[in-house]
């Protein structure tokens, strides 16, 4: 066969049927075939994988790389490095974070050129919706934005402000009309407004505390109206970082109900739990936060049983001095995780790998537009593969960290894989830190 680049030789593949043991043929930045004993042909190399799971790469649909503007947090090329290390092979960026945030073309262009120049990745971008950008809604999905962003509460940052049910709405038909999804992060801000002044007024500042303020209903009531809203406007939605079963549940009966309404989870809520807060402090703050040990094992049984579709990193970076302090409701919440946290997931899902990495590579990649060329090892997809190697357990070392910022709740964690090789469209991404060359990631356009 002319034209044929690779063969990844021996190892098991994960195929849209399930696990196989057999060969992937790489042509022109493409799958060309899969399966047993594939003849050489015109291969200019064997990659050999034998002892290696075979994968396709992760499409994280949630990470926060906050360029430009703020890559001094982390930015597209260290961030897109992590990712790959932690078998990304692709990601769709959020909005907000970057200065300025992605709510009009010039800022969606400015976002995509920073991309292009750094991301060792392909990259997809969210657009923002906030109060301030009805009007501009449309010139973003004309960008080729995958959809649009709303925080249902104060985001942290003043340049991206919550929407109430008001502006959601009127943001959910646009959204209807022009076919793109909108997603929410789903926390009631009356309730955590109403605990957090409680706390406040107590004078309590501390771990608990901030747990204490945003109890699992406040999530169950945004997600609540959320989908009441998009059950009226006909809008699909996406669900993100959901905490708790009892949100899930909500999902769960309204898609059964009809409604086009899809949920994420992230790693860190179901390999952490509340105690790696009070052991970290600030580093393990999030919102929604860590659960308690059984709301987390909860959560787990519910991503088992296909309850929910995706799984992103919702990776969130700050300088390390806006995460210390006693101050929990001041220091910025965020999990570091896009480089650990997917290998993690593999170490514990047992017998569940296939179904697990199909919500981080095939689902997520199909339910954001990119199902016919990413997330699959499959004829005609992208060459986007992932071959890792079952390890001795190993503790995981800050130093070994490829983030700007080396720290993350998940150091010191003991963790049995590594991504060994993973291919981009058929080429080596750069695992070397110090020879990293950045860019050569591929803007990815949902209207493309």
């Amino acid at each position: 066969m002319s034209g044929v680049d690779r063969i990844v030789r021996g190892g098991s593949v994960l195929t849209p049927e399930g696990f196989a043991a057999c060969d992937v043929r790489v042509c022109d930045g493409e799958i060309a075939e899969v399966g047993a004993s594939l003849r050489s042909g015109g291969a200019v190399e064997e990659i050999d994988a034998t002892g290696m799971l075979v994968l396709p790469g992760v499409f994280d649909a949630h990470v926060h790389f906050n360029e430009p503007g703020r890559e001094h947090w982390e930015g597209f090329a260290t961030g897109s490095h992590a990712l790959a290390l932690g078998g990304g092979t692709a990601f769709a960026d959020m909005p907000l974070n970057a200065a300025p945030p992605t709510i009009d073309r010039d800022s969606f262009e400015r976002k995509r050129a920073a991309g292009e120049a750094a991301s060792v990745l392909d990259f997809a971008l969210w657009g923002g919706l906030i109060p301030q950008n009805l009007d501009r809604l449309e010139e973003l999905a004309a960008c080729g934005v995958i959809g649009f962003k709303a925080f249902m509460i104060d985001s942290g940052t003043a340049d991206f402000p919550g929407v109430d049910a008001r502006v959601l709405r009127a943001g959910m038909q646009i959204a209807a009309r022009l076919g793109l999804p909108v997603a929410v992060h789903a926390e009631d801000s009356e309730i955590i407004g109403r605990r957090t002044a409680e706390m406040r007024a107590a004078g309590r500042s501390d771990a608990r505390a901030f747990l204490d303020s945003r109890p699992v209903e406040a999530e169950v009531e945004a997600v609540r109206v959320a989908l009441d809203l998009a059950g009226e406007t006909g809008c699909a939605l996406h669900v993100v970082h959901l905490s708790s079963p009892a949100a899930v549940a909500r999902v769960v009966a309204a898609r059964e109900g009809g409604l086009d309404v899809t949920c994420e989870v992230c790693p860190h809520h179901l390999l952490l739990d509340e105690r790696a807060m009070f052991q970290h402090g600030a580093m393990a703050k999030c919102a929604p936060p860590l659960r308690d040990a059984a709301t987390r094992d909860a959560l787990w049984r519910d991503a088992l049983d296909g309850r929910i579709d995706c799984i992103g990193s919702d990776h969130s970076p700050a300088p390390p001095g806006m995460k210390r302090g006693d101050d929990l409701f001041a220091a910025w919440g965020g999990i570091m995780g896009c480089q650990h946290g997917f290998l993690l997931l593999l170490d514990a899902c047992g017998d569940a790998l296939s179904a697990v990495w199909n919500m981080l590579s095939s689902r997520p990649a199909a339910r954001f537009g990119f199902g016919d060329r990413k997330g699959r090892i499959a004829p005609g997809c992208d060459a986007d593969l992932v071959l890792i190697e079952r390890t001795e357990e190993r503790p995981i070392r800050a130093e070994e960290l490829r983030y700007r910022h080396r720290t993350s709740p998940y150091v010191g964690r003991q963790i049995a894989s590594r991504v060994a090789r993973s291919l981009l469209r058929g080429t080596d991404v750069p695992f070397d830190r110090e020879g990293l060359q950045p860019g050569g990631g591929r803007f990815l356009s949902r209207s493309a």
